[in-house]
């Protein structure tokens, strides 16, 4: 699966930087297909190949806002699966991925 479609692509340079919302809209979800593991991308600068978003990889309190690599998505493997972008997801606040992801 293609993790980042030229549509995508322009969709996240339409929105820019987020860097000083308060409440940004997550763009993409990708996520592990054989167990836990949830990348919810706000930001994506082209040159470095990298996201910024909310990384919920365990469903615990580990949960954080970082960058993560578009190479490094695309090389996982898990018993020959990768990763894959979740193609139904619709723009959120990235209060409703928190409030939907982390456990309280």
């Amino acid at each position: 699966m293609k993790l980042l479609t030229k549509e995508l692509e322009n969709r996240f340079v339409k929105i820019g930087s987020q860097e000083t919302v308060e409440d940004p809209i997550v763009i993409a979800k990708f996520f592990n297909p054989m167990g836990r593991g949830y990348w919810f991308a706000t930001e994506y600068d082209s040159a470095e190949r990298m996201f910024f978003g909310y990384v919920s990889l365990f469903g615990d309190y580990n949960d954080e806002l970082g960058s993560f690599s578009l190479d490094e998505l695309e090389s996982i493997k898990i018993f020959g699966v990768g990763i894959e972008r979740d193609m139904y997801f619709a723009e959120v606040p990235l209060s409703e991925i928190k409030a939907k992801y982390t456990k309280v």
